[in-house]
């Protein structure tokens, strides 16, 4: 199959032929995105990347974090 893609910047998954390697201007228009994308979203993005992180220290430590959880829902239980 012979396909050639249209002159312009985009982001391709195929390299129809030419060099697999990612061109400089693929990488601009790739990094022009990501750019925007995070500068629109930043706050979100930043919620997230603490929400990630958070999770992965819990996930590490899901026993401890569990009978932590136990223990505080007794005393709470105990208290009222």
């Amino acid at each position: 199959m012979n396909s050639k893609a249209a002159p312009g910047s985009h982001w391709s998954t195929s390299s129809f032929g030419d060099s697999v390697e990612t061109s400089p201007q693929e990488l601009h228009a790739l990094g022009e995105h990501l750019h925007s994308c995070r500068s629109k979203n930043a706050r979100l993005f930043n919620l997230r990347c603490k929400a990630e992180t958070v999770h992965r220290f819990l996930l590490a430590r899901i026993v401890t974090t569990a009978l932590v959880l136990a223990l505080l829902l007794g005393a709470v239980i105990l208290a009222l």
